[in-house]
Protein backbone atom coordinates (compact mmCIF):
# COMPACT_ATOMS: atom_id res chain seq x y z
CA UNK A 1 0.00 0.00 0.00
CA UNK A 2 1.20 3.28 -0.78
CA UNK A 3 0.41 6.96 0.50
CA UNK A 4 0.80 10.09 -0.94
CA UNK A 5 0.96 14.04 -0.55
CA UNK A 6 1.28 17.08 -2.17
CA UNK A 7 3.12 20.63 -1.90
CA UNK A 8 3.23 23.62 -3.59
CA UNK A 9 6.60 24.98 -3.89
CA UNK A 10 8.33 27.43 -6.42
CA UNK A 11 8.38 25.22 -8.94
CA UNK A 12 4.60 24.57 -8.63
CA UNK A 13 2.98 21.39 -7.20
CA UNK A 14 5.01 18.52 -5.82
CA UNK A 15 3.53 14.68 -5.66
CA UNK A 16 5.05 12.50 -3.81
CA UNK A 17 3.92 9.00 -3.06
CA UNK A 18 5.83 6.40 -0.04
CA UNK A 19 5.17 3.34 0.72
CA UNK A 20 3.97 2.17 3.91
CA UNK A 21 7.90 2.22 5.41
CA UNK A 22 8.21 5.75 4.27
CA UNK A 23 10.61 4.62 1.56
CA UNK A 24 10.09 7.35 -1.81
CA UNK A 25 8.63 5.34 -4.60
CA UNK A 26 7.95 8.28 -6.90
CA UNK A 27 7.66 12.03 -7.01
CA UNK A 28 6.14 14.43 -10.01
CA UNK A 29 6.46 18.02 -9.94
CA UNK A 30 4.27 20.73 -11.76
CA UNK A 31 1.87 17.85 -12.28
CA UNK A 32 -1.46 19.87 -12.31
CA UNK A 33 -4.13 19.24 -9.03
CA UNK A 34 -5.10 15.33 -8.61
CA UNK A 35 -7.83 15.24 -6.68
CA UNK A 36 -7.18 11.40 -7.06
CA UNK A 37 -4.31 11.94 -4.89
CA UNK A 38 -5.97 13.22 -2.15
CA UNK A 39 -3.50 13.27 1.13
CA UNK A 40 -4.36 11.48 4.42
CA UNK A 41 -2.85 12.03 7.88
CA UNK A 42 -0.79 8.76 7.16
CA UNK A 43 -0.01 10.11 4.15
CA UNK A 44 1.20 13.47 4.82
CA UNK A 45 3.37 11.99 7.96
CA UNK A 46 5.12 10.06 6.10
CA UNK A 47 6.11 12.33 3.46
CA UNK A 48 6.90 14.99 5.57
CA UNK A 49 10.90 13.65 5.83
CA UNK A 50 10.47 13.87 1.72
CA UNK A 51 9.35 17.42 2.24
CA UNK A 52 11.90 18.53 4.31
CA UNK A 53 14.63 17.76 2.17
CA UNK A 54 13.33 18.98 -1.04
CA UNK A 55 12.24 22.35 0.79
CA UNK A 56 16.11 22.43 2.22
CA UNK A 57 17.15 21.45 -1.20
CA UNK A 58 15.17 24.47 -2.99
CA UNK A 59 16.78 26.44 -0.17
CA UNK A 60 19.93 25.99 -0.96
CA UNK A 61 20.88 24.14 2.05
CA UNK A 62 20.51 20.77 1.17
CA UNK A 63 23.00 19.10 -1.50
CA UNK A 64 22.40 15.19 -0.79
CA UNK A 65 19.35 13.93 0.21
CA UNK A 66 19.57 11.06 2.77
CA UNK A 67 16.18 8.74 2.21
CA UNK A 68 15.17 5.49 1.57
CA UNK A 69 14.18 5.22 -1.93
CA UNK A 70 11.64 2.23 -3.44
CA UNK A 71 11.85 3.35 -7.27
CA UNK A 72 10.33 0.65 -9.82
CA UNK A 73 12.30 0.33 -12.83
CA UNK A 74 14.88 -2.61 -14.46
CA UNK A 75 17.74 -3.61 -13.74
CA UNK A 76 19.02 -1.09 -16.63
CA UNK A 77 17.32 1.75 -15.09
CA UNK A 78 18.17 1.18 -11.73
CA UNK A 79 21.82 1.15 -12.95
CA UNK A 80 21.64 4.21 -14.88
CA UNK A 81 19.77 5.92 -11.83
CA UNK A 82 22.91 4.57 -9.72
CA UNK A 83 25.06 6.88 -11.70
CA UNK A 84 22.55 9.52 -12.14
CA UNK A 85 22.95 9.90 -8.23
CA UNK A 86 26.65 10.02 -8.55
CA UNK A 87 26.92 13.16 -10.44
CA UNK A 88 27.92 16.11 -8.28
CA UNK A 89 25.97 18.38 -7.09
CA UNK A 90 26.20 21.71 -9.29
CA UNK A 91 28.20 19.40 -12.23
CA UNK A 92 26.12 17.93 -15.48
CA UNK A 93 26.97 14.95 -17.38
CA UNK A 94 26.12 13.79 -20.98
CA UNK A 95 24.32 10.74 -21.70
CA UNK A 96 27.56 9.31 -23.54
CA UNK A 97 29.05 9.86 -20.71
CA UNK A 98 27.15 7.66 -18.46
CA UNK A 99 27.05 5.24 -20.73
CA UNK A 100 30.84 5.23 -21.01
CA UNK A 101 30.45 4.09 -17.26
CA UNK A 102 28.51 1.53 -17.70
CA UNK A 103 30.39 -0.43 -20.38
CA UNK A 104 29.39 0.70 -23.67
CA UNK A 105 28.55 4.34 -25.33
CA UNK A 106 26.26 2.30 -27.53
CA UNK A 107 23.92 2.86 -24.59
CA UNK A 108 23.36 6.17 -24.95
CA UNK A 109 20.22 6.57 -26.17
CA UNK A 110 19.59 3.52 -23.85
CA UNK A 111 20.17 6.20 -20.95
CA UNK A 112 18.45 8.96 -22.04
CA UNK A 113 15.20 6.37 -22.02
CA UNK A 114 16.26 5.36 -18.41
CA UNK A 115 16.59 9.09 -17.45
CA UNK A 116 13.39 9.78 -18.70
CA UNK A 117 11.92 7.12 -16.59
CA UNK A 118 13.29 8.03 -13.66
CA UNK A 119 10.31 8.70 -10.96
CA UNK A 120 12.24 9.99 -8.42
CA UNK A 121 13.24 13.38 -10.29
CA UNK A 122 15.49 15.67 -7.78
CA UNK A 123 16.20 13.14 -5.37
CA UNK A 124 17.69 10.68 -8.37
CA UNK A 125 19.12 14.56 -9.70
CA UNK A 126 18.38 13.79 -13.97
CA UNK A 127 17.74 17.76 -14.10
CA UNK A 128 22.04 16.77 -14.25
CA UNK A 129 21.83 14.88 -17.47
CA UNK A 130 22.40 17.23 -20.26
CA UNK A 131 23.19 16.33 -24.47
CA UNK A 132 27.16 15.65 -25.78
CA UNK A 133 26.88 19.56 -26.82
CA UNK A 134 26.17 20.84 -23.46
CA UNK A 135 22.12 21.38 -24.57
CA UNK A 136 19.67 21.34 -22.14
CA UNK A 137 17.47 18.32 -23.51
CA UNK A 138 14.56 16.61 -22.08
CA UNK A 139 12.85 16.83 -18.28
CA UNK A 140 9.78 15.49 -17.45
CA UNK A 141 8.86 18.38 -15.28
CA UNK A 142 10.05 20.65 -18.49
CA UNK A 143 13.30 22.48 -19.22
CA UNK A 144 12.42 25.90 -17.71
CA UNK A 145 12.50 23.65 -14.28
CA UNK A 146 15.56 21.71 -15.77
CA UNK A 147 17.33 25.17 -15.98
CA UNK A 148 15.96 26.11 -12.98
CA UNK A 149 17.55 23.48 -11.00
CA UNK A 150 20.68 23.83 -12.80
CA UNK A 151 20.78 27.22 -11.75
CA UNK A 152 19.78 27.04 -8.25
CA UNK A 153 22.96 24.46 -7.98
CA UNK A 154 25.19 26.75 -9.52
CA UNK A 155 24.23 29.60 -7.54
CA UNK A 156 25.12 27.93 -4.27
CA UNK A 157 28.50 26.63 -5.51
CA UNK A 158 29.00 29.78 -6.23
CA UNK A 159 28.15 30.95 -3.34
CA UNK A 160 26.02 33.36 -4.51
CA UNK A 161 21.75 33.94 -3.14
CA UNK A 162 19.96 31.13 -3.69
CA UNK A 163 16.17 30.60 -4.01
CA UNK A 164 13.85 29.79 -7.23
CA UNK A 165 12.75 33.53 -7.75
CA UNK A 166 13.56 34.25 -10.98
CA UNK A 167 10.31 36.83 -11.56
Amino acid sequence: MGYCSVVTTELGPIVVEVDERGAVTRIEIGCAERPDLASDRSGERLCAPVFRQLSEYLDGTRRRFELAMAPAGSDFQRKVWDEVIRIPYGSTMSYGEIARRLGNTAFARAVGAANGANPLPIIVPCHRVIGADGSLVGYGGGLDIKRRLLDLEAGVVAGRQTGLDFG
